[in-house]
Formats: structure tokens, sequence, C-alpha cells
């Protein structure tokens, strides 16, 4: 078994209209599939990726709209990490974020900034030997494009709970019990824990749902179940997503855990020149198409009109 840091990061947002003006428009991101919340399909599932829709850049939001600014705080995801290519990158980000009138910190190689709905990022110069994983944008030099993700910060009260499960999963210490390395050969992630705030935890709009590590096929998830049961950790059966199978469960510091496959992909169910145009539906819900449809907002992929 040997995952390959993060397959993609799911949060929530209450406006996809607005997530997709922001993802799409100011960061560059190709919407790359419109499908439901297979769990929920009244609530829309919006994918973010890179142009080839890669493992490893894929943002994805669950809609559920109006919903209330939410709070990260123990047992959750609080800050989730992309890499650029050079310090010029952060300029060019901080320049354009600051013109989207949004406010951002700079502090030596690190920018810091919120989404509009309050989700936390950091953009970090990118000293890995990964291959970037980039969108194409006409409002975005090639060099400056977001690169894929670096990884995660979450808050836990006991970081080193998580220790146990995290060594069995293949994560190795990077630097002390409070950041580990998730290290595959051919890509990389980081798992970082911090202190949590006093105020309780309220997910809602702006947070994050799960961060979904990355494997290869259903014998590497049999391998993460038999070695999450026995570092006490209670993983699901594998499930169908239709672009991946997954496993989820809860690791000892509370963040919700979900390890995907990278053998399916996004273009099962349209070609990836297209991707994103359409809503798709997985076949069980393909009957219930135009209930479904009434109870979503209609949305414009950019590259429709591009």
């Amino acid at each position: 078994m040997a995952l390959e840091g993060i397959h993609h990061i799911t949060a929530v947002t209450g406006d996809a209209t607005a997530n997709v003006d922001f993802y799409s428009g100011v960061m560059g991101l190709r919407l790359v599939k419109q499908t439901v919340n297979f769990d929920e399909p009244s609530a829309y599932h919006l994918y973010f990726a890179d142009e080839a829709a890669s493992p490893g850049a894929a943002l994805t939001f669950f809609e559920y709209p109006g919903a209330p600014p939410g709070l990260p705080g123990a047992g959750m995801v609080h800050t989730i990490v992309w890499r650029v290519g050079s310090v010029a990158a952060l300029e060019f980000w901080k320049t354009r974020l600051r013109e989207a009138e949004m406010s951002v910190l700079h502090e030596g190689d690190v920018l810091t900034f919120c989404d509009p709905e309050g989700l936390a990022y950091e953009l970090v110069v990118d000293d890995s030997d990964d291959a970037p994983l980039s969108a194409s944008s006409p409002e975005i030099p090639a060099e400056f494009a977001l690169r894929g993700f670096g990884g995660v910060r979450a808050y836990a009260q006991q970081p080193q709970a998580s220790a146990e499960l995290l060594t069995a999963l293949g994560f190795a210490p990077d630097g002390d019990e409070s950041s580990w390395l998730l290290g595959g050969a051919e890509r990389s992630g980081t798992l970082s824990y911090d202190e949590p705030p006093l105020d309780a935890a309220r997910p809602g709009a702006g947070t994050v749902h799960h961060v979904a590590w990355s494997a290869a096929d259903d014998s590497e998830l049999d391998a993460c179940i038999a070695q999450a049961h026995g570092a006490g950790a209670q993983p699901t059966g594998i499930i169908d997503r239709q672009y991946f199978h997954s496993i989820y469960f809860r690791e000892p510091s509370g963040v919700l855990f979900e390890i995907a496959t990278r053998d399916i992909g996004f273009t099962i169910d349209e070609p990836l020149e297209q991707l994103g145009f359409t809503l798709q539906l997985p076949e069980q819900y393909e009957q219930h198409r135009d209930s479904i449809e009434l109870q979503l907002t209609p949305l414009n992929n950019p590259r429709t009109s591009a």
C-alpha cells in the first residue's frame, strides 16, 4: 500500500453561482464536473481541478443554498494549502486577490487569504518534485497558475493520538508530532495540526467537510481498511462514487478522512474537452433527473462561452 498525497478536498458552499464565479473566475480553476451529492441528490456537488481533472488538484463543494457560515474547530480542517511555482507567483496572487477585494496577508513565502465564504487558504512556493497540476485561464499566466495541493491544516486537541493511525497509512513525521508527510512515488501531501480555538466547531458554508487521500485501486482500499481497523478506526466498506471508489473514517483527532481511488476518473461519463458543461447524474438518479434539476440553480460553466 502506497498512498499518493491528496486526491481531493471537499468543502461546503451556500451559493453555487458565486462559488463558480470565484473558483473559475478569480482562481482560474477548471470546473470539471457538475453532479450531485450522492447521499443527498437535491444538493450540487461541484468539482474544480486542473486542466486534466487530476487527483491532487480537485477541490469540490457541496452546495446547501443559503447555508449559514460555519466555524472550523477541533476535529476539522481549517486551511487548505495550494502550491505555486515561485515568489513572483505569490506577488501575482497578492495583487489579483486584492483587486478582487479579498483580504490578503503575505508573510515570507506564504500568502494567506479566505474565499468569500471564509474558507482559508495558504499559497506556498512549491519545493516538491511533484509535477505541477494547473488549469488554463486567459487571465492567469501559466507560470503563476495554481499547481495542485500541498496539504491541509487541521485543529486537534491531542494530535499525538493520531500518530498510530497515520503511521499505519504511510504518513511519516515531518518535523514534530503535529506535522505529517504522505509521500508517494508521484505525489506528496502534508497534514499539520494546530491548537483549536476556544469556540466550538460549527459546520457550514466556508468549512471543509473532508479530505481524501489518494489510492491506486480497490486493492489499496482493502489494505487501508485493514490498516485502519488495526489502528482502532472504523472504516466504511468500499463505496462507488462513480468517478472513484472510496472508504471513509474519522482519524483519532476527529478529521473525516476519505481514501479515494485514481483508477476511474472524471471522463467516465463525458469527454475531457467537455468536462463540467452539463449536469451528470449517477445511474440510480437518472430517472429522477427532471425533479432533481428543478431543485438546482442552473449554472454556467465559463468554458462553454470561452
